[in-house]
């Protein structure tokens, strides 16, 4: 299942929730240097839902705030699938 984020990196805590256009929001505390804040983001959104973070693979936007990542057919079921619905605030 691809899921598109929007990264936010400094923020003062992590949180995964709300949307910005289409993607869901991830706020991390790592700055955008040498990929902190996206591996700080994929590991969050793999907390959020409830996964493992190796299930939780960037697929496009390594320099981007902009971001899509697809997490591990064998562990997608309709509780997750709510459960992001949740997150994007729906």
């Amino acid at each position: 299942m691809r899921v598109a984020i929007r990264v936010r990196p400094g923020a003062s805590r992590t949180r995964v929730g709300g949307r910005y256009a289409d993607r869901l929001v991830v706020a991390v505390t790592a700055r955008a240097v040498d990929g902190a804040a996206t591996q700080a983001a994929l590991a969050a959104v793999a907390d959020a839902l409830g996964v493992r973070p190796r299930h939780v693979t960037l697929v496009a936007g390594a320099t981007s705030r902009d971001k899509v990542v697809d997490v591990d057919d064998a562990v997608v079921d309709d509780g997750l699938r709510l459960r992001l619905d949740e997150l994007l605030g729906g």
